[in-house]
């Protein structure tokens, strides 16, 4: 077998054996930002920091026009599946698109997690609205609290 052509099967053997090798999957993208005032600076971050802003956001879709054909990528069609099922099952769960992804989400965490985020669920909005109405040392004790509750929230999944 000549050098050349050892060389290619070699290379093919270990594209082969690249592509089996997949890499750990991401964790699920936030749709929850947070804006935080770091040193001086503004930061956006899908962890929670003390006195943050929350921002709720929705991803674009991509850009499927500019070729002049709809193109769509696996999330995408993934995602849009997932809208179609929530809206199918509404009548049935009661649940609109964004209560049954929370609900998604949730049903692959233990029980406790699963009160413990529904406990949050009720927490974290009067606290919220709480730290837009407050000022001086009480607002360090809100954001504080606030802060704490939404890294549980996090570190849950919920």
């Amino acid at each position: 077998m000549s050098r050349a052509a050892l060389t290619l099967l070699l290379s093919l053997t270990s594209l082969g054996a690249a592509s089996q090798v997949s890499p750990p999957p991401l964790p699920p993208p936030s749709r929850t930002i947070f804006k935080c005032d770091e040193g001086g600076k503004t930061v956006y971050s899908d962890s929670p920091c003390l006195g943050a802003q929350r921002i709720d956001v929705e991803p674009t879709r991509g850009v499927s026009k500019l070729s002049g054909e709809e193109r769509i990528g696996h999330d995408v069609q993934r995602e849009q599946f997932k809208e179609q099922l929530s809206d199918a099952l509404k009548p049935l769960s009661g649940m609109d698109r964004r209560q049954y992804a929370t609900f998604e989400r949730r049903v692959k965490l233990n029980p406790d997690a699963q009160q413990e985020c529904r406990r949050l669920d009720t927490h974290i909005p009067p606290l919220e609205r709480q730290e837009l109405q407050v000022s001086g040392a009480e607002l360090a004790a809100v954001q504080q609290r606030l802060f704490a509750l939404r890294k549980r929230y996090r570190e849950l999944g919920c």
